[in-house]
């Protein structure tokens, strides 16, 4: 999530105004509408003095949850489903530890798409990658309650829970339409955003990168210096279910394999288009690489994916990736809620647009249903046949690709 300070005291200043007005029952009179030159805020303001006036439960009146709710509504009509969202104030600080690498939760990150909640990926060594809960799935019902029809925010609030309570997911799986019900305890996740092992029976290092929050290059970069001390001669990156994060470690992990040119390329409303140049590693590796990716590769994730393939460096392996293709500014409302919305486009670095497209892979694999990755925390215990016997079908052709390149 990158941000561009010149779009935030305008934007949160006004969003602000009418917070602070509509969240105390305070009649937005005409001379404060038009301050904003928004005529429409009256039909707002018209419509929230009515209901306060003459709905007949009054405790179901509560200024802050039908605040939170036009704000939401708003958000949602942009049809930025999946990305631009609005955070309640509990949502916004756990956004916050979320990208310092720590947040309680159930470990997954979750989408709107076609109405629907969709995951986008499990975090590694959580609860929900424990309980199965997979990239794609369709969550429809959270603790026995029907969510379909509900809002992003509404369903994160009832998923979401302190450490040590227990939440019931029921899925579906949008390929088999066969639906699951997943048990799992929230915990405090810490995120270990990257890892490392060697391939059994290879000096090829399977690196994985499971989310890009604040520390990840650094983390790439030691990584690499120790694969490559150990004797690495080929890199497999894992991009699977890596549901992105910050924008400039994205940007520092891409000159880590690419000497120069572009990173991606940013196109504002206007549709000016600027690039953000790659920052070359002193001790950048030439080491042969094939990236894995799949549907729960997102954001960030997205953006090196594309980087390394529009610049020849990687062989990309896998799924079509999701597709989340804008830059997020953060803009903080007066009660600590917080607006996260798109203010720029990525594309990749030879102009093709990721936003609800993806990254389509040089050798396209399906993983197979049911079966699950192989990451780099369970390759100390694995033999080389009990690799070629764990039906990771990408993994296993990023492996054959990068050795018949040798």
């Amino acid at each position: 999530m990158d941000t561009h300070g010149g779009y935030r005291l305008t934007f949160a200043a006004l969003l602000g105004l009418v917070l602070s007005a509509i969240t105390t029952g305070v009649f937005l009179e005409k001379h404060v509408l038009a301050a904003t030159a928004k005529p429409d805020l009256a039909v707002i303001a018209q419509a929230w003095n009515l209901i306060e006036a003459n709905y007949v439960d009054r405790a179901a009146t509560r200024p802050e949850r039908m605040a939170h709710a036009a704000i939401g509504g708003m958000v949602d009509s942009l049809g930025d489903t999946g990305h631009s969202v609005f955070l309640t104030p509990q949502m916004a600080r756990e956004d916050s530890e979320e990208m310092r690498g720590r947040f309680p939760g159930i470990g997954a990150e979750v989408q709107m798409r076609d109405k629907q909640v969709v995951v986008v990926a499990p975090l590694d060594g959580s609860p929900a990658q424990k309980a199965g809960l997979r990239a794609g799935d369709i969550v429809f019902k959270v603790d026995g309650k029907d969510v379909v029809g509900e809002t992003l925010v509404q369903v994160v609030r009832s998923i979401r829970g302190p450490a040590g309570t227990t939440v019931v997911l029921s899925v579906r799986d949008p390929q088999s339409d066969r639906a699951r019900q997943l048990t799992m305890v929230r915990a405090v996740i810490h995120v270990h955003n990257v890892s490392w092992g060697f391939l059994p029976g290879t000096r090829v290092a399977d690196l994985r990168i499971a989310a890009f929050s604040k520390g990840t290059a650094a983390g790439l970069r030691e990584a690499l210096a120790e694969a490559r001390a150990a004797g690495a001669r080929a890199l497999v990156l894992d991009l699977r279910d890596d549901p992105g994060g910050l924008l400039e470690q994205a940007v520092a992990a891409a000159g880590e394999f690419l000497p120069g040119g572009n990173a991606l390329l940013e196109k504002d409303a206007q549709g000016e288009v600027q690039p953000v140049a790659v920052r070359p590693a002193k001790d950048r590796t030439a080491l042969p690489l094939a990236v894995l990716v799949n549907g729960g590769t997102a954001s960030a994730a997205e953006i090196l994916t594309g980087a390394l393939q529009d610049a020849g460096r990687a062989v990309v392996v896998g799924d079509r990736t999701f597709g989340t293709g804008t830059v997020l500014n953060e803009f903080h409302l007066a009660d600590g809620s917080a607006l996260m919305l798109a203010v720029l486009e990525w594309l990749t670095p030879k102009g093709h647009t990721i936003w609800h497209k993806g990254i389509a892979p040089n050798v396209p694999v399906a993983l197979g249903a049911g079966v699950a990755p192989v990451f780099p925390e369970s390759l100390t215990h694995l033999s080389a046949a009990e690799l070629r016997a764990s039906r990771d079908a990408q993994l296993l052709e990023a492996l054959s690709l990068l050795l018949s390149s040798a």
